[in-house]
């Protein structure tokens, strides 16, 4: 679908990603040690003790910067690290330990970063043996982790696979040597195979690759390349994620604006990306996600059982994660809480038996009400909650949206139409009453297009 590039120019604004609602620059830093602890408590008892919990743990380091790269990481190439922050890691883990009434069920652990496979296999291996024998793990719990191509080693892939890990997402971005150039992130295809080819031989079960459009240089040319090596090694989920510049955060993106594509110009990459996935096989799942068919995801997709969280789209309600490490963010349902981004301050925290919070945010009822018709949106492209008019500040850009044929409003039920599929972050910011803050403003957010 050829996308109006009138709409493209009135909807490719600064707004949040959702990853969850509230986002992060806009919770109110309302939550003590102490206020944490209960809403802890209490999301356990509601839900964590029934349903499990998730395990996202922030391993920070890298061996080299990644211009484009807008996580929390350090980079060095000193790997005494290691030890020193995989215990923190156990310290903080063992005040959940210490706070839950009982041995927790344990639904998941996902490994982000940073680069986890900066950490030897050993050392991994360690560390979630540590977690599994303090936990009941349930049958279907899931574990992955993200893997850099260039030094994720079949014996990482064998530690991990020991220890119950089934899925890895590579971080391939794009596989044009120019745009690899430009963003400091020079993997060859050859690595990419060879990590593909470890993973399938330690028996994992999920190879996904996370790709990236709107890079500089990148042009429908190279996007139709990368798809074409893609679909030689027919990764099961691809996430083909919208580059989101903001130098004014990460300055080492400054290096190479003048070569990002524009507005249009961006929007036409994602396109024919879709189009290539579509006729390689891949089906769409929700925002920039697509999966072979068969995969988990897509069955939650088309069973309206598909959830979101801080790791992405999972299968599986996570109404309580905890994230370990600096920087993590845990989402208990009733608050979140996020980790200091100071390595050595989060060090220092917990290994005097604190938890290392920097912010956090205790959920109101609009907040709960506003998250599920977010998440509704994201997930399912609809709503049936008839509370997402109860402000009515956001009829008239409700109205706009409808106009500019990006939803339909039956009653009580908002529909994200295929066009509007391109604006589904524009069509949620509508419900954000928080946004509506001038506040808000001030914050920096990537472009929605």
């Amino acid at each position: 679908m050829k996308i109006p590039a009138d709409l493209i120019e009135k909807y490719d604004v600064a707004v949040p990603r959702y990853t969850s609602y509230p986002t992060v620059p806009l919770w109110e830093n309302d939550i003590d040690e102490s206020s944490w602890k209960t809403n802890v408590l209490k999301a356990y008892q509601e839900f964590g003790s029934k349903e499990g919990i998730s395990l996202y743990i922030h391993l920070p380091y890298c061996d080299s910067l990644c211009t484009y790269c807008g996580c929390n990481k350090h980079i060095t190439k000193n790997h005494d690290h290691e030890i020193p922050y995989l215990e923190a890691l156990r310290n903080e883990w063992d005040k959940y330990l210490e706070l839950l009434p009982s041995r927790p069920n344990l639904a998941a652990i996902h490994l982000g970063g940073g680069t986890p496979t900066f950490f030897s296999a050993d050392n991994l291996r360690s560390l979630i043996t540590y977690i599994r024998q303090s936990s009941n793990v349930l049958p279907k719990a899931e574990f992955s982790f993200e893997g850099h191509p260039n030094n994720t080693t079949l014996e990482h892939l064998l530690a991990l696979k020991e220890v119950g890990f089934e899925r890895v997402s590579y971080g391939v971005q794009d596989l044009d040597h120019k745009v690899q150039q430009a963003i400091h992130r020079i993997q060859p295809f050859s690595k990419v195979q060879e990590a593909t080819h470890y993973a399938q031989l330690a028996g994992f079960r999920q190879i996904n690759y996370d790709l990236i459009y709107g890079l500089p240089h990148q042009t429908t040319q190279t996007i139709l390349h990368t798809m074409g090596r893609v679909n030689r090694l027919r990764p099961s989920r691809i996430a083909f994620y919208s580059y989101a510049h903001v130098p004014s955060v990460f300055q080492a993106q400054k290096s190479f604006e003048q070569y990002l594509p524009k507005q249009a110009e961006k929007r036409k990459l994602y396109e024919t990306g879709k189009a290539a996935l579509k006729s390689m096989g891949y089906e769409e799942i929700g925002m920039d996600h697509f999966a072979l068919p068969g995969d988990d995801l897509l069955k939650a997709k088309l069973t309206g059982r598909l959830h979101r969280n801080f790791m992405g789209y999972t299968n599986f309600s996570s109404h309580m994660l905890i994230g370990l490490g600096s920087s993590a963010i845990s989402d208990v349902y009733y608050a979140y809480a996020q980790n200091t981004k100071d390595i050595d301050l989060y060090k220092e925290q917990v290994g005097l038996g604190h938890f290392s919070h920097s912010k956090g945010h205790t959920m109101t009822q609009d907040d709960i009400k506003t998250r599920k018709t977010i998440m509704d949106l994201i997930c399912n492209g609809t709503t049936e909650d008839a509370n997402v008019i109860w402000r009515m500040e956001n009829l008239q850009l409700l109205n706009d949206l409808q106009k500019d044929g990006l939803i339909t409003i039956r009653n009580s039920n908002i529909t994200v139409t295929p066009l509007g599929s391109a604006f589904v972050r524009n069509i949620c910011c509508a419900f954000d009453h928080r946004m509506k803050n001038k506040n808000a403003r001030t914050f920096v957010f990537s472009k929605a297009i």
